[in-house]
């Protein structure tokens, strides 16, 4: 039997067996949550609604490096989890800052979408072929430095707002070109849009990016509640263990999910493969380390010590060749 799934307001009245899960209100973060929200009702046969939460991300406009990039669009969310108002939430990887959360855990991660970044510009052009000095527009201190590390005659502009915002200034002719997340657009059905995908081996993303985090009060992912069967029921433990291997690189480096650092985990043969990239911010000079870890099996406990083990020896290696003295890295908040 398949759930149901509904929206509600956050003052809504709860109702016995019903799962809440909280999000943002952007087009991008309920259609990403909904879809977890979906999966689990099929799954788990439990009705499930969606409480909608603004964060101080959504409704400021400072770019994300004068927001302080970390946390911004976590803390509201996590204030209504701890208040009991939601069951879980759902953050974009990407954004939630790596320290714990005091009371809380991930509790799941779901198969991941796309981690590479993409181009969307006017008349198909790429990267490649984009005029010199064509304006391109990104928020990210990441995506600055690859471009001036492609292109360094572009003018890269900062951009912040939604996707339709941020795909609106190419229609409207006001930029070349803006650099968005494959997964967001693909989450969107608006993939159509893209004229160039970055290989991860030439781009790497942040950390996380494509994947979606499963937040919840600690002890609920234990048991067998309707809270840790819904989490159960969508966990990849491959996923999983990647995105572990990318967050420890920030961990330890201590860097915000705003620093100019990429980093690309994968499982395949038996192998968990972690490469990372730490860039100058003028995309002048990068460092970049790779390693590979063999886990005992590709169980989950087995994957998540492989993944500690290869970020350790990656920022190990990036630190002794002067990562720290590289890029602003900040600390993760």
């Amino acid at each position: 039997m398949t759930g149901t799934v509904t929206r509600v307001e956050g003052a809504a009245e709860r109702r016995d067996g019903v799962l809440r899960i909280g999000t943002r209100g952007s087009a991008l973060a309920v259609a990403q949550t909904t879809a977890v929200a979906e999966s689990i009702a099929r799954a788990t046969g439990v009705d499930v609604e969606l409480v909608t939460v603004t964060t101080h991300g959504d409704v400021s406009r400072e770019s994300l490096s004068e927001l302080g990039g970390t946390g911004v669009f976590a803390t509201a969310l996590r204030d209504a989890l701890r208040a009991g108002e939601v069951d879980l939430v759902v953050h974009s990887l990407k954004d939630l800052p790596t320290a714990p959360a005091p009371g809380l855990v991930i509790g799941a991660i779901p198969k991941r979408a796309d981690a590479r970044d993409t181009l969307v510009a006017r008349d198909g052009l790429t990267l490649d072929t984009l005029p010199e000095g064509a304006k391109v527009g990104t928020g990210s201190p990441r995506r600055v430095a690859q471009l001036k590390a492609q292109r360094p005659d572009l003018d890269v502009i900062d951009l912040r707002g939604n996707v339709d915002t941020r795909v609106g200034k190419v229609t409207d002719g006001e930029l070349d070109a803006v650099v968005l997340a494959a997964a967001g657009l693909g989450r969107l059905g608006r993939i159509d849009a893209v004229t160039d995908f970055f290989p991860l081996s030439l781009m790497p993303t942040a950390p996380g990016q494509g994947a979606l985090a499963l937040e919840v009060r600690a002890g609920d992912e234990k048991g067998r509640s309707p809270i840790a069967r819904a989490l159960a029921a969508v966990d990849h433990v491959t996923t999983h263990a990647s995105v572990v291997a990318e967050r420890d690189v920030l961990a330890g480096l201590e860097a915000g999910c705003a620093a100019p650092i990429g980093a690309t985990a994968l499982v395949d043969d038996g192998l968990l493969f972690l490469t990372a990239t730490v860039y100058r911010p003028d995309g002048s000079e990068h460092l970049t380390a790779s390693h590979a870890a063999t886990p005992d099996s590709l169980g989950a406990a087995h994957l998540q010590e492989a993944a500690h083990d290869v970020g350790a020896r990656v920022v190990a290696e990036l630190l002794a060749a002067g990562a720290a003295d590289l890029a602003p890295l900040g600390e993760s908040r």
